[in-house]
């Protein structure tokens, strides 16, 4: 079984369209870019990476993308999960056979299962594969959390889950999860605004949107306060807040892509529907917020 830790930045990518169709050769020069900026590792196609619009094949072709265009370079985290089980578990299977280096899946969105129906789901995903597996808890896209004591009922049984993506908003749940398994789980901020909080208390480093858009900028930070240099990682949160806050002014990854557009490196801010163009409102509130960080004195 690969043991793997996944630390520091892993950078959700966006997945990116053209007319419809996945844009497969702009994906590949996100994964280039990304990569020579600095980060840690990738995640093919989370939320950000528009999972729930995406068919099962679009799916699996981007995870095989992702992994070609990485070459090896860093770890690619494939976001395997879904509202389906049965889906969850092709996905899981077919990342497998891709050759991701590991798992990311969600808690089930929009069903809402028991604690009980949610440790059957995991389960069912979880032996699927012996590659390492992020748990991913985002109560407010999925309308439920993953309990700790469910985390820790998988970590007790499945080796492999040894990491969990945390996307709650509070830091109270680092400190919960780590009363409960200490080390033993590797805990990664799903929120750019609390990485730098989320450290502080133990966490190991985050799955990222905002390193989309700034790869260099947000591993210095993350690497700065994983090295115990708060204050030159609380510098450069200070700078990106702005940012971190104005990513979510719609749904993700709407936000991230314009922004990724407007920098000019993806040729469309394209979405799938039921996601649309961003307001014209947010565009400038964005472009401002752009604007201003690109005249910023080089903080990495």
């Amino acid at each position: 079984m690969n043991s793997t830790q996944f630390t520091g930045v892993y950078t959700a990518l966006v997945t990116p369209f053209k007319n419809g169709k996945i844009a497969f050769d702009e994906l590949s020069r996100l994964v280039d870019d990304q990569i020579e900026n600095g980060v840690d590792g990738l995640v093919a196609v989370g939320t950000t990476g528009e999972s729930p619009t995406l068919d099962i094949e679009e799916h699996l072709e981007t995870v095989r993308c992702i992994i070609e265009a990485a070459k090896g370079r860093v770890p690619v985290l494939a976001g395997s999960g879904s509202n389906s089980t049965s889906e969850g578990l092709k996905l899981t299977k077919g990342s497998h056979e891709a050759g991701a280096d590991g798992m990311l899946l969600v808690a089930p969105y929009y069903n809402k299962p028991t604690q009980n129906g949610m440790f059957g789901y995991f389960s069912e995903l979880v032996e699927a594969t012996d590659r390492p597996i992020v748990l991913y808890s985002i109560p407010g896209r999925c309308g439920v959390e993953i309990a700790v004591p469910t985390i820790v009922r998988l970590r007790e049984r499945y080796p492999q889950v040894n990491h969990l993506k945390e996307a709650g908003g509070t830091c109270s749940r680092v400190d919960e999860v780590r009363e409960a398994l200490g080390d033993d789980m590797t805990i990664l901020s799903g929120d750019d605004a609390l990485t730098l909080p989320f450290i502080s208390i133990g966490a190991k480093g985050t799955i990222s949107v905002a390193s989309n858009v700034f790869p260099r900028e947000i591993t210095a930070m993350t690497k700065a306060a994983l090295d115990g240099d708060f204050l030159k990682a609380r510098k450069i949160h200070s700078r990106f807040y702005s940012l971190f806050e104005n990513l979510f002014i719609e749904a993700n990854p709407v936000p991230a892509k314009f922004a990724l557009q407007t920098m000019g490196k993806i040729s469309s801010a394209e979405v799938r529907s039921p996601l649309c163009e961003l307001e014209e409102s947010n565009k400038e509130l964005l472009l401002q917020t752009l604007k201003r960080l690109n005249n910023l004195q080089d903080l990495a």
